[in-house]
């Protein structure tokens, strides 16, 4: 979508081939919405803007190998996922969960109640839970998580953004619920604990005050 009108992808990118860059610059209106949510969801943090940037150039220079009736958004994520990896893999772990949660605070996905109970849960208290749970996960299963609920793509985004097919998909995608419903349960404990540590006065010596 762009400006309220869908943009018809194959349309613009025949416009590039036959001479027409500037075309481009619809296919980079209508997606760089979700392309930097995808980067800042798979840890890119404050770099999300370059690696978005980048992965429009490298997008734009492939456009040559783009197989025609494609979906871009998907391709294009591929390419930003890649991006990222990149630009940022020796401190993808070390991002901040914050960032992150901050970045997608707009977005409302929802992992469906039917996979999972506490894995449903996205309201504020347990945002950052959930995500510090996805930072648990395997590079594999964090993206096909990602990819599904967080940037709502549907299973054949998903498995053509990753490459996979797409009973891959569905059973990283099963095994990734299981483990995240186990983790899940485990950050909002450790996050309570952690509030009531901070309640106590622990090292400071001090009492509460009414």
């Amino acid at each position: 979508m762009e400006g309220g009108r869908v943009v018809d992808e194959g349309a613009v990118i025949a416009r590039v081939r036959a001479g027409e860059p500037e075309a481009y610059a619809e296919l980079v209106r209508a997606f760089t919405g979700i392309a930097l949510r995808a980067a800042t969801a798979l840890g890119a943090g404050s770099d999300a803007e370059d690696v978005v940037q980048q992965a429009f150039f490298k997008a734009y220079c492939s456009l040559g190998r783009f197989r025609d009736g494609s979906a871009f958004r998907p391709w294009l994520l591929s390419i930003v996922a890649n991006e990222t990896r990149n630009t940022v893999r020796s401190a993808v772990r070390q991002r901040s969960v914050v960032g992150r949660e901050a970045a997608l605070a707009e977005a409302e996905p929802l992992i469906p109640e039917s996979a999972d109970p506490a894995v449903a849960a996205l309201e504020d208290e347990r945002r950052a839970a959930l995500l510090a749970a996805l930072d648990r996960l395997s590079d594999d299963h964090r993206l096909v998580v990602t990819y599904r609920y967080l940037l709502e793509m549907d299973e054949a985004e998903t498995a053509q953004a990753l490459g996979w097919p797409r009973g891959t998909v569905k059973s990283r995608l099963n095994r990734a619920l299981r483990k995240l419903g186990q983790l899940f349960p485990e950050e909002i404990e450790a996050r309570g604990e952690s509030k009531e540590s901070k309640g106590s006065g622990e090292g400071g010596g001090g009492r509460w005050r009414t």
